[in-house]
């Protein structure tokens, strides 16, 4: 038995046909994560689907309420890019409930795992980039409204950058140092990245969330509105400078902010087959990367929330390897 939960449900599944965005993965996941031993059935928890008052802690009413009745405008159809359908409201209102349960469960046992979510794209108002709502930030609202929490984190590993979040979590900023143009890993400190990348960094005042977003600048979305520390990568990092960056992102956020709970947003789409990417991880630096979140969080007694976000590779077992590795990290770590 695995000392956490991994949040599952079959209905996670997108009804939303042939599409680059690999509904089936889910469904892999938990065979692949059964048929190997990583886990056992009862390490599984069932959500239930986000109420209506969870998703207006985040989303408006006029949306929740097009959503519900199927009357979209084709304009806001299009920036969904998924066929939108009354099955594909359900999915994404039980992804948020996913969420919601894998934050519970992180605030009790350190860390939990939903086997979905992280769609990050979507606005308060709107859907983009196959997300309808925003599931991490209506279980980070839930977390505080419940008193469960004050202060949250997101840390988006995802290819493409969380805007969605950014935007969402948009408050009051304060001028803050920004990270060194050359990041010097403390996993390796004798061996600096080289790599350049863009980095802008804003405080926040106490009391909301810190968004920190590491992805490939020359990708999804265009506009990429301002998170509390945003690094945009250059094409084609590989995995020794990624992890660096990400090194530096978490340390320099951490000293800022003191979150109550971390928000992991795993994306598989780093990695140098995916379709959709731009950036040269492996699928072992993807593992590494995995790691070093959750040592981080670990060493600071930061309970961690993690959903899986992103992942378009060409071979689809590729990417349910990367995710399902999130889990074997997941346990590495937390069982030492």
């Amino acid at each position: 038995m695995l000392p956490f939960k991994l949040v599952y449900s079959d209905d996670y599944y997108l009804p939303i046909g042939f599409h680059v965005f690999p509904a089936q993965k889910y469904k892999r996941i938990h065979d692949r994560l059964l048929a190997s031993g990583i886990a056992e059935p009862s390490d599984f928890i069932t959500p239930r689907p986000a109420t209506d008052a969870d998703v207006l802690l985040v989303h408006t009413p006029q949306y929740v309420e097009k959503l519900k009745t199927g009357t979209l405008s084709a304009r806001e159809q299009m920036e969904l890019e998924v066929p939108f359908s009354a099955a594909l409201v359900k999915a994404f209102w039980l992804a948020a409930g996913g969420s919601i349960l894998a934050a519970d469960y992180a605030l009790s046992n350190g860390i939990a795992i939903s086997i979905g979510g992280g769609f990050h794209h979507a606005f308060p108002d709107h859907g983009e980039g196959f997300c309808m709502i925003h599931d991490v930030a209506i279980a980070i609202r839930r977390m505080q409204r419940d008193s469960k929490i004050r202060y949250a984190m997101t840390v988006d590993c995802d290819v493409h950058q969380g805007n969605g979040t950014a935007a969402i979590f948009a408050g009051t900023r304060t001028a803050s140092a920004p990270l060194p143009s050359v990041p010097t890993s403390t996993l390796n400190p004798a061996s600096p990245a080289t790599t350049v990348a863009k980095t802008k960094t804003h405080g926040r005042d106490a009391g909301d969330v810190f968004t920190i977003s590491l992805h490939q600048e020359n990708n999804y979305p265009a506009w990429k509105p301002p998170s509390s520390i945003d690094i945009d990568l250059p094409d084609e990092i590989g995995d020794d400078d990624y992890l660096a960056w990400l090194d530096n992102a978490l340390s320099s956020g951490l000293r800022q902010f003191d979150p109550e709970l971390l928000c992991y947003i795993a994306g598989a789409d780093p990695y140098r087959e995916d379709q959709l990417g731009g950036l040269s991880l492996t699928i072992d630096g993807l593992k590494k990367r995995d790691e070093l979140v959750f040592r981080v969080a670990k060493a600071r007694g930061i309970p961690v929330m993690v959903t899986l976000a992103g992942g378009y590779a060409r071979n689809v077992e590729d990417t349910v390897n990367i995710h399902c590795n999130t889990v074997i990290a997941a346990i590495e770590v937390f069982t030492r």
